[in-house]
């Protein structure tokens, strides 16, 4: 079997979505916001490796349905999310009502990728042994999120990244928020925390700054992403792993690290009009950036 381009490996969640618009219980995590956001581009070469609580099987078989390959670890429960957004959809709270099993290094030891997406969404879902690992077999990509949050109880505290010096030595690609790059490095200038965190080991550090756009530093050069024009914003979960799966297609079809960022841009400014995933198509996405150029706001 031939070996995927783009392997994503993460929970698929029960999220409960509060914004002062709605309120709905619907499935989520990074695993389940990538799978969507691919289906609609040529997802020949993407493979999802989850790990589930029988209850969020039906989201499985739905991406199965879909076309998606689809690797399942079986896990006594599910991630629970809550996630809680006020009138700035950039400002989000979290409590977590379950907890799923992590992944081991035995559950990843057969898994074969060009790329490696890590969607963390808890501390403990991947070990550093795990991102050693799938080092040595292909390119590891990794949300920061997870790792900087700890459980305690249902709520959701922020903690810096324990093994933080020793795993950026073996992530190649790193995406994290303006909160989290602070977290990370102490800094809240996203070109001197981008320094700080190539300088560390990561090849392409991706910082995303909410209405501001993003940033890519990779090679010693910045790539400044503007965001895109957006009217109304209806639902910003997934939008981080929806940027992160616009990234790594684009990446993976041999884009330039501008080009890529502004493609992944552009599928987010397409996802935050709605709720739920990313569900449009890469002639939507082009579309998108065909018709205006992006300006920061």
């Amino acid at each position: 079997m031939k070996k995927p381009d783009i392997c994503c490996i993460g929970h698929i969640t029960l999220d409960k979505i509060i914004t002062p618009k709605l309120e709905a219980y619907m499935p989520g995590g990074t695993a389940f916001y990538v799978a969507h956001a691919l289906e609609g581009l040529d997802h020949s070469g993407f493979r999802l490796l989850t790990s589930v609580g029988e209850t969020e099987m039906d989201a499985v078989e739905d991406i199965r349905a879909k076309g998606i390959d689809v690797d399942v670890i079986p896990s006594k429960k599910s991630v629970f999310f809550e996630n809680k957004y006020g009138e700035n959809l950039n400002d989000r709270t979290q409590r977590v009502l379950a907890k799923a099993d992590p992944f081991t290094v035995d559950n990843l030891r057969d898994v074969e990728a060009r790329i490696f997406h890590l969607g963390t969404l808890l501390a403990d879902d991947f070990s550093l042994e795990a991102i050693k690992l799938l080092s040595t077999k292909g390119i590891v990509s990794v949300d920061a999120q997870g790792y900087l949050r700890e459980v305690r109880g249902e709520k959701v505290y922020a903690i810096d990244w324990a093994d933080k010096f020793e795993a950026l030595k073996y992530i190649d690609i790193l995406k994290a928020n303006e909160k989290e790059m602070e977290t990370l490095t102490g800094s809240s200038d996203p070109y001197e925390a981008a320094r700080i965190l190539a300088g560390w080991g990561c090849r392409e550090v991706l910082l995303t700054l909410g209405d501001h756009g993003s940033i890519i530093y990779a090679d010693g050069q910045f790539y400044e992403i503007p965001a895109f024009r957006l009217t109304d914003v209806v639902d910003a979960t997934g939008c981080g792993d929806t940027y992160m799966a616009g990234y790594l297609y684009s990446r993976s079809r041999g884009a330039g690290y501008e080009d890529a960022g502004k493609f992944a841009a552009a599928m987010c400014t397409l996802k935050l009009k709605h709720t739920g995933p990313f569900n449009g198509t890469e002639a939507d996405v082009v579309a998108v950036m065909n018709q205006q150029e992006g300006v920061a706001v």
